[in-house]
């Protein structure tokens, strides 16, 4: 009998061994971009007047830095037209001219596709299958079409899981397809949200899964791989994006237990400092030569992190660390200021500089999207679709309220004095009362 149970226990122990080195994933292989002389560029991004070209608009910011109107905020939304959307989704629309996209993604027919809308009265333009099948394990705050899309003015660029590979397709103002490429694997935990990011000839992704991570960087005219570099084998949510910082142009990501940042010509690591949190599901913001970064799972807190330059040396150092919960929404910069409605419903405004905490106001309700900055006003739905407005200013006084029909999980963007807002059943434009 001992010799029997001997037997059982070497035989499970084989078997629990083989699982494991099954369940094991090699790390993704990376992929160096050509040294020496440059490959040949793709054509430059250009863009019509009035676009909002990718998440947080043209410079990366939140803000609309253009054709400022006067709303006169009231509780009664000049609407100009809504569009019923087929599917869900949470990425925020983006505008090209007189064109607006959204991503969507159809439970029914397990459909994720691209949507193109005139601006002047709603009418759909176009709809593009992307992707059939597939779908992903997802969060219930999640969506299988929750990456906001990117574009240089000639293609619309999406990012999609499907069937544990992230994908990127380059798609034409007329709804063709031009390329589809695999970037890379993607185990799903509670979904995807990260949004591509647009420099020079490059469409940049990332990838924090539940198993290798990966930052990548594609061509825009052919969708080839020019490098990729391998990230941790945790999952986060968040989206780089693309700022200058003491000097330089770098990739800045928080999540994965780290905040860090990446030369986007090679995908080198210039920089990692720990924190805030193991995973954050927004974005970075820049003040100056601070890196402000926030987090919400299981750690709370922001840091905010100081970047300089001995030469082609960067040095960096966290200037003050704050430990209120700022997880899914991104915060806002603005007159040497961070604000940001957190996931609670409460108005955060802390000094840029100091870490300072100048104003905590409870709003009430819960929030994923991120505040938006149009003129002396910040704007951001609740996730049962209640529009907040507020004066810009720490006191996060209430200027307006508005609810349409739909629940808001994306963040408002302008274009062209319109503003234009993604609920989950609805695309609406809204303007100045004539």
């Amino acid at each position: 009998m001992m010799l029997a149970g001997y037997r059982r226990f070497v035989s499970l122990s084989l078997a629990v061994g083989a699982l494991l080195l099954g369940c094991r994933q090699e790390p993704v292989a990376e992929i160096h971009a050509p040294q020496g002389e440059a490959a040949q560029a793709a054509d430059p991004v250009s863009l019509p007047p009035s676009s909002w070209p990718w998440w947080r608009g043209q410079d990366r910011d939140g803000i609309a830095h253009q054709e400022i109107a006067d709303f006169q905020w009231t509780s009664q939304p000049n609407v100009v037209w809504s569009a019923k959307i087929q599917g869900l989704g949470h990425s925020s629309p983006i505008v090209v001219g007189d064109k607006v996209f959204i991503t969507t993604a159809d439970a029914k027919q397990e459909t994720k596709s691209l949507v193109c809308y005139e601006t002047i009265m709603g009418k759909p333009n176009w709809t593009t299958t992307v992707h059939q099948g597939g779908f992903m394990r997802t969060h219930q705050k999640n969506s299988q079409a929750s990456a906001t899309p990117a574009t240089d003015g000639k293609y619309i660029f999406t990012a999609f899981v499907v069937k544990d590979s992230l994908y990127v397709t380059a798609i034409d103002l007329k709804g063709q397809i031009v390329w589809q490429k695999e970037a890379g694997p993607f185990r799903s935990q509670h979904g995807y949200g990260s949004s591509p990011i647009i420099f020079e000839s490059y469409v940049i992704v990332l990838a924090d899964s539940d198993g290798p991570g990966f930052l990548a960087a594609l061509r825009r005219d052919t969708g080839d791989i020019v490098w990729r570099v391998g990230r941790s084998s945790e999952p986060s949510y968040g989206s780089p994006i693309l700022a200058e910082v003491a000097g330089r142009q770098q990739i800045l990501i928080g999540g994965t237990g780290k905040t860090s940042a990446y030369d986007p010509n090679n995908g080198e690591l210039l920089w990692s400092v720990s924190g805030p949190a193991k995973t954050t599901a927004n974005t970075p913001v820049v003040a100056g030569d601070l890196v402000i970064s926030t987090g919400g799972y299981p750690q709370n807190g922001s840091i905010a992190v100081r970047v300089d330059r001995d030469g082609e040396k960067v040095r960096e150092t966290i200037e003050w660390e704050a430990r209120e919960r700022i997880y899914v929404p991104s915060p806002l910069v603005h007159d040497g200021k961070i604000f940001a409605v957190n996931d609670d419903g409460i108005g955060l405004c802390y000094d840029a500089v100091t870490g300072e905490r100048l104003a905590r106001k409870r709003i009430g309700g819960n929030f994923s999207a991120s505040l938006t900055l149009y003129g002396n006003y910040m704007l951001v739905p609740d996730e049962d679709g209640t529009m907040h407005v507020f004066d810009a200013t720490p006191d996060f006084n209430s200027v307006a309220q508005f609810h349409l029909e739909g629940n808001g999980f994306a963040s408002p963007v302008f274009a062209g004095g319109k503003l234009y807002w993604r609920t989950s059943t609805h695309l609406y434009c809204l303007a100045p009362a004539s």
